[in-house]
């Protein structure tokens, strides 16, 4: 322990459909004042709490990592049964660790892993209209998957990135993407080390465009060429996107999630 205390790390699950994001708002219920609130409680002081990446209003995380200051001793295991006592239903921590004053949830951060996932039928589901985008006409998952790739590297992304977007470049690095159907479920799975504001909703809403083009991939290609919004196809819903995982140096100790009984 330092003068400045110790620096907790910890994964936060949560469904994103009534909170405003994770960022603190003044007027919306936010998953950040949520956090905090209940880590407060256990610490019995204010508590920061330092995302890896600030989702917006209705995306969900299975894999957000935070981190937070404390003078507070508390085991692993406190931080989490007492934050899940005092938080909702639809948020709660999966772990909790020590970790190095050197590590930062935010900038230590090596990539993030975001998926979408699309319900592909006809007919409209009860059980996940809050947890996928519902698309009843049929979707080629094999063009969507072939026009991703067109996206992969370094690249000017400003086809992607919304008006309200304030990220002083466009560019990015995008390592991988994947679009895989199981069933009436298509995920699209995107890797990369950062993201512009609702970059990965608006790649999904081209991808749902182009795979209707005879050449999918030249259609992609056109789009990113561009670099103007407009070319782009219209933003998905924000009720299919998760914050999948968090990637960190491998000396930092931080575990991948453990998606359960989601699909991987």
């Amino acid at each position: 322990m330092t003068q400045s205390g110790r620096r907790i790390a910890a994964l936060v699950e949560y469904d994103g459909t009534g909170y405003a994001g994770w960022q603190s708002q003044d007027h919306s219920a936010s998953i950040q004042d949520a956090v905090e609130s209940a880590l407060s409680f256990v610490a019995g002081h204010k508590v920061v709490a330092i995302c890896a990446g600030r989702t917006d209003s209705g995306v969900h995380a299975t894999g957000q990592v935070i981190h937070f200051d404390t003078l507070a001793e508390r085991t692993p295991r406190a931080w989490v049964l007492g934050a899940n006592g005092k938080l909702a239903s639809d948020i709660a921590l999966q772990w909790a660790a020590e970790v190095t004053l050197g590590f930062h949830a935010r900038h230590r951060a090596v990539r993030r892993i975001y998926r979408y996932c699309i319900h592909n039928r006809s007919e409209r589901s009860a059980l996940q209209r809050h947890r996928a985008a519902w698309i009843h006409r049929p979707l080629n998952a094999e063009a969507m998957h072939a026009a991703a790739q067109a996206l992969v590297g370094e690249h000017d992304f400003s086809a992607f990135r919304s008006v309200e977007c304030q990220s002083k470049t466009p560019v990015r690095r995008v390592e991988r993407i994947e679009v895989r159907r199981q069933g009436h479920t298509l995920w699209v799975e995107i890797a990369a080390n950062g993201y512009l504001h609702h970059m990965v909703r608006n790649i999904v809403g081209t991808l749902l465009e182009v795979q209707r083009e005879p050449d999918p991939v030249s259609a992609m290609l056109r789009v990113l060429a561009g670099g103007e919004r407009r070319l782009a196809g219209a933003t998905a819903p924000a009720a299919g996107l998760y914050l999948w995982q968090v990637d960190y140096p491998p000396h930092f100790g931080i575990p991948a999630p453990d998606h359960g009984l989601l699909l991987k």
